[in-house]
């Protein structure tokens, strides 16, 4: 097996970051950033200037299901650090730059603080607040097409806690994409697979004529996340 930085007889190199333990760092810690210096889809991100390597992960999913089509209004919440916001920006033609392509809008929401992102209106705010859908429709200038989400409640470190907590978080964004989405609409968030997830998946085929569940190749094959693509909005009457 080759040494790191000697020839590994394939006349290529073995790249791969070593950390060093440091005093004071927890061995989980020294585990994710050996994690995060060695991912490829960390390494692409910085390359094609991504906030993060979860950008592949829209990019893949838009990829298969293509609902950020130029000229379609998107929200995206929960939106920091904007790595949705930059792939959304560009597939909806949010700058305009494709002068044959209808111009879409982008809104971002969070609770904190986001850098700009060039194509996107972003905004503070609680989406679960009580007129939170009036003031998106108000910024927005109408109904959105698209509703997608990749937030996650913060970890308490016990597995079926953090499966409740996450799923309680993508409900309360759907019921938000309930107020906000046009007919025909799309929503997307991400879920954790462990079985508290039936009732969701209940309420959006009720709402929605196609639910469906993916695992895109960008997210890690030792995470539960799983993401829910519900599209085809049947309107608030339903």
């Amino acid at each position: 097996m080759a040494k790191e930085g000697k020839s590994s007889g394939r006349g290529q190199r073995d790249l791969r970051v070593r950390v060093k333990s440091a005093k004071g760092r927890k061995l989980s810690s020294t585990l994710w950033l050996d994690r995060q210096l060695n991912d490829p889809y960390v390494q692409k991100a910085v390359k094609d200037g991504y906030r993060g390597r979860a950008a592949y992960k829209i990019l893949e999913i838009d990829d298969k299901h293509r609902f950020l089509v130029p000229g379609a209004r998107v929200v995206d919440l929960g939106s920091a650090p904007g790595g949705w916001l930059q792939v959304a920006s560009k597939r909806v033609n949010a700058l305009g730059t494709r002068k044959s392509k209808a111009i879409g809008t982008i809104l971002g929401v969070d609770l904190q603080e986001v850098d700009p992102v060039p194509g996107c209106e972003i905004h503070v705010l609680d989406f679960m607040e009580d007129d939170a859908d009036i003031k998106v429709k108000e910024w927005l200038g109408g109904e959105a097409d698209v509703v997608m989400s990749d937030m996650a409640a913060a970890s308490c470190g016990h597995k079926q806690t953090d499966h409740l907590r996450i799923i309680a978080l993508c409900e309360a964004a759907a019921y938000f994409a309930f107020d906000v989405l046009a007919e025909d609409g799309t929503f997307v968030a991400k879920v954790l697979a462990g079985g508290a997830e039936g009732e969701l998946q209940k309420l959006l085929k009720e709402k929605f004529t196609k639910v469906m569940n993916v695992k895109p190749p960008a997210s890690r094959s030792t995470s539960s996340e799983k993401f829910v693509v519900a599209s085809g909005f049947r309107g608030k009457s339903a």
